[in-house]
């Protein structure tokens, strides 16, 4: 899906009870309503994938795909 309209680079915030991850991605601001960006199937579904990977604790993975930062017990 095609969506017409400018491309531009957003930090997405990915939060678990244990991991943030910031991930950059393509969203567009569509030509008929500029109001909102929008994500395309794929972003969605990347995003999607990099909080499966966060819940299950696979940091390795989340390293190739944004900047992870973990939990610490406070004191």
């Amino acid at each position: 899906m095609n969506l017409p309209g400018k491309t531009v680079k957003r930090t997405r915030l990915i939060r678990t009870e244990r991991y943030v991850v910031a991930v950059d991605v393509d969203a567009v601001i569509p030509d008929a309503d500029p109001s909102e960006v929008c994500f395309t199937p794929q972003t969605v579904e990347m995003l999607r994938q990099v909080e499966l990977h966060a819940r299950r604790g696979d940091v390795s993975w989340l390293k190739q795909h944004g900047r992870v930062y973990a939990a610490v017990e406070a004191a």
